[in-house]
């Protein structure tokens, strides 16, 4: 027996070099192909056919070898990832497709020629070690935040009888173009003219350019003011960047902003709190909890970076390090005996379908008829996994 026999079907001389024969069905690639038709017959222009109304006799003739070279692009990855996943195996490279076998009314028939990573041991994960955060929120940040509170339930009432003045807000419409330069070189396509009603302008307001507070300051309802402002080289907007644009714009009225009293009130308002405390305390526990997540998923993702380094994989492999981490995780989890119950899958099936605004029961569907319930179990059990090295990592 030669040394050929000996080997699985899957499997070459090379131990992370896999060949697999695939074949798609006669009826799959016949429905792909009348597909592919009906869209040519409604794009194709040909002379003596009126537009979508070309037979598809024609179109057969005359895009023969388009049509089977988009077959082959729309099934063969397919099915190579589905016939890969049904054998177990996970490429780390492009497959090599040859002899390809593509003929009208028969099945189309092809070998993948690809690379799998090597068997791995996973060892020293337990020796792993990540930084803890100290998380802190100074009293500071949380009048801040109180203070941002205050603004997003400030109401705004209408001033009558003066002109705008600092701290004013103008509730304005305008229209700005931009300025012709004097000397004219090629027409800029990219700058257009704007136009917006009713903007709220603060005059004077630390994000308010300061040629629309100098211009507005001192105008009253009903009035209109034409002036230009001049965008500096490094502005934000690039359309923008050193250009000149000549704005018109009238004051349709003045308003004043008031922010409400810092009492228990306000505190009833932001939901059930007793008194501005429990508001302050919640404030402190959000930001804490949201540093605390941030500092933890950058220890995680030292840990992962780590446990890549320490399990050298050979360069001919070339493999991407997300692949790496993904294989390193999954061997760590059989050896922990880490598993995802059906009962964590339902939870994250329930809140995929909160997110969608969908029944969980069509979620389950989409994902089942889909093949994504298997990866979604892939993904927490990861999860879980690298929790489970932050854990012990202490």
């Amino acid at each position: 027996m030669t040394e050929e026999e000996t080997l699985s079907p899957t499997e070459t001389r090379d131990s992370v070099k896999r060949e697999i024969q695939i074949e798609i069905p006669a009826e799959e690639v016949t429905r792909q192909t009348e597909s592919l038709i009906q869209k040519y017959q409604k794009l194709a222009r040909l002379p003596g056919f009126r537009r979508g109304h070309v037979p598809a006799s024609i179109i057969r003739q005359r895009f023969t070898e388009d049509i089977k070279s988009e077959v082959v692009e729309a099934l063969v990855p397919r099915y190579f990832r589905n016939e890969a996943e049904k054998l177990g195996l996970k490429p780390v490279s492009q497959p090599r497709v040859t002899d390809l076998h593509i003929h009208e009314g028969q099945p189309l028939r092809f070998k993948a020629s690809f690379e799998i990573m090597p068997e791995l041991k996973v060892e020293g994960y337990k020796e792993l070690r990540a930084e803890k955060p100290q998380v802190s929120v100074t009293d500071e940040e949380v009048e801040n935040a109180l203070n941002d509170l205050r603004e997003q339930h400030a109401t705004f009432t209408s001033v009558e009888g003066r002109a705008l003045a600092d701290g004013d807000f103008a509730q304005v419409s305008f229209h700005g173009k931009p300025k012709e330069p004097e000397q004219p070189s090629a027409p800029d396509m990219g700058t257009k003219p704007v136009h917006m009603d009713d903007v709220l302008v603060e005059i004077g307001g630390k994000n308010t350019m300061p040629e629309f507070t100098e211009n507005l300051r001192g105008a009253s309802a009903g009035e209109e003011r034409t002036f230009e402002v001049r965008y500096p080289e490094d502005a934000s907007d690039k359309r923008l960047a050193g250009k000149t644009f000549t704005y018109t714009v009238k004051v349709n009225s003045i308003k004043q902003k008031n922010l409400p009293e810092l009492s228990e009130a306000f505190a009833k308002q932001l939901g059930e709190f007793d008194d501005l405390e429990e508001v302050k305390k919640r404030i402190r526990e959000g930001l804490e909890a949201e540093r605390t997540h941030a500092a933890e998923h950058a220890a995680k993702e030292k840990l992962v970076e780590e446990l890549v380094k320490r399990h050298e994989f050979g360069q001919r492999e070339q493999a991407l390090n997300e692949v790496k981490a993904s294989l390193l995780l999954e061997k760590i989890a059989d050896e922990e005996k880490i598993e995802v119950s059906n009962e964590e899958l339902d939870q994250e099936i329930e809140a995929l379908a909160k997110q969608s605004k969908q029944t969980s029961e069509a979620i389950r569907a989409r994902l089942t008829r889909d093949g994504a319930l298997d990866r979604i179990r892939s993904r927490i059990r990861s999860e879980k996994t690298l929790n489970f090295l932050y854990q012990q990592s202490a």
